[in-house]
């Protein structure tokens, strides 16, 4: 029986159909979380679904730039392809974009058969397939900000702050975003089902976050994936620019991923909680924390994985900088918010806007997972203000630095998967290598005149 014959495929075409969509746009994630795609015609669907659409695996060695990194599998191998299958339960029809539809897409190596090495939904499905041993099955709730940006020609970078209004941190409305670009947002987000339940006017101007609902692991790394990709989507539509980079002004704050995590056991109750237990968490919980803080050096490469990350953290930006947890306290690295019993979870403030979800969720699983292997207890928590060197332990102050822990962290890469961690190593290093020798403005107008 061909792909088209099945009856999986034919109702999900007339599904579509119905909704009047005529092209299905089969998306997935490269390395850095940036969304690749293919639109096919509905038509044309079958064929796409039995025999896959064919993309070069260096698309997951490409930089922003356009470069090809050398990554093993790719231009030493001739630049041969992977193949990417439409999965049609994921598929929702665009609100924006008049008959298309979107789809996530299974990338595999048509060798094999096998996962694209590179792939970073795989990657967590592996993670995720190891807390299952262990009976978990974590539950997350992605937080992202984000800056949306104008035109503004004639300034160094040709975007401005839209609007440039301050102090308007947890405001809705006309005060801080007279173009209603947060309102109209949300409804199209909430249109598209991707589990959208907030939003406001975050600290800077033009700077919004939106949260999204908590679910299972990997469909919440789904969601953040395609929420990224959507907002800066709509934002183009209007001649803006929404932006995930960790920080993009120097006058302003940066842009957080923040990632709240539990888990429940086989028969879905929530394992962080223990009314007995210390601080109100079980044993599971604390060892997750502390699997967490013993890894954040390495976990740092993932969560902030790119050189301008690293501008984010110092003094009272409320960007951790220093690994510690503490009780509903934000300034630690790692914050247990008030609520137990079902509510109970821990919340990593490490991760910056730029980062990969699936990464990100991979990394912070896999570590409290060891954390929850070696049984250990965190140290005692934070009190009070946080950012005191001589109490916590600095991070990785520079992405080179990160990437080194990540590659010494032989207990976290073994999770994570040694071939991956080495694409991904070979990638961010060679963005450091061309950062090395780029010269910037501030070293021009630092040195040319004097000098």
């Amino acid at each position: 029986m061909s792909a088209s014959d099945t009856p999986d495929i034919r109702r999900h075409m007339e599904r579509l159909a119905a909704e009047g969509v005529d092209v299905v746009r089969v998306v997935y994630p490269d390395l850095i979380g940036t969304d690749r795609a293919r639109d096919v015609l509905l038509d044309h669907l079958p064929s796409a679904c039995e025999h896959g659409l064919a993309f070069c695996r260096a698309v997951y060695h490409t930089t922003p730039q356009g470069d090809v990194v050398p990554v093993a599998g790719g231009l030493d191998a001739g630049l041969p392809d992977v193949s990417v299958r439409p999965d049609l339960s994921t598929a929702a029809v665009l609100p924006w974009e008049p008959g298309v539809a979107t789809c996530l897409g299974e990338v595999t190596d048509p060798a094999t058969s096998a996962p694209a090495p590179e792939s970073p939904r795989d990657l967590l499905r592996t993670v995720l397939a190891r807390c299952a041993e262990h009976g978990l099955r974590p539950v997350v709730g992605p937080e992202l900000e984000y800056f949306l940006l104008e035109a503004a020609p004639g300034t160094p970078t040709g975007w401005r702050r839209s609007p440039e209004t301050t102090g308007a941190v947890y405001t809705a409305g006309l005060r801080a975003d007279p173009g209603n670009h947060l309102l109209r947002t949300l409804r199209r987000l909430r249109d598209l089902g991707i589990g959208v339940i907030t939003g406001n006017h975050e600290f800077d101007g033009g700077q919004y976050e939106i949260n999204l609902t908590h679910s299972e692991a990997l469909d919440a790394a789904d969601r953040a994936f395609r929420f990224k990709a959507a907002v800066k989507e709509l934002a183009r539509q209007e001649g803006n620019l929404a932006t995930f980079m960790a920080k993009p002004f120097g006058d302003a704050g940066g842009s957080g991923f923040h990632l709240h995590l539990s888990c429940e056991d086989t028969e879905g109750h929530n394992v962080f909680d223990d009314p007995s237990g210390a601080h109100g968490l079980s044993a599971t919980a604390r060892h997750a924390i502390a699997g967490i803080l013993a890894h954040a050096p390495a976990l740092a490469a993932l969560a902030n994985p790119t050189v301008n990350s690293y501008k984010r953290f110092g003094p009272d930006t409320l960007a951790p900088w220093l690994i510690d947890w503490g009780l509903d306290n934000r300034s630690a690295m790692v914050r247990i918010p008030p609520e137990r019993g079902s509510g109970a979870r821990l919340e990593l403030r490490l991760g910056d806007a730029s980062a990969n979800p699936y990464l990100l969720i991979a990394g912070t699983i896999a570590a409290a997972l060891l954390g929850v292997r070696a049984g250990e207890e965190p140290e005692a928590p934070l009190e009070g203000y946080g950012y005191d060197t001589a109490r916590s332990a600095l991070l990785p102050t520079s992405l080179a630095a990160a990437l080194d822990a990540l590659e010494a962290d032989t207990a976290l890469t073994d999770i994570l998967g040694k071939d991956f961690v080495a694409s991904f190593l070979t990638y961010k290093r060679d963005e450091v290598e061309r950062f090395g020798r780029h010269v910037t403005d501030w070293e021009f107008t630092e040195y040319a005149y004097h000098l």
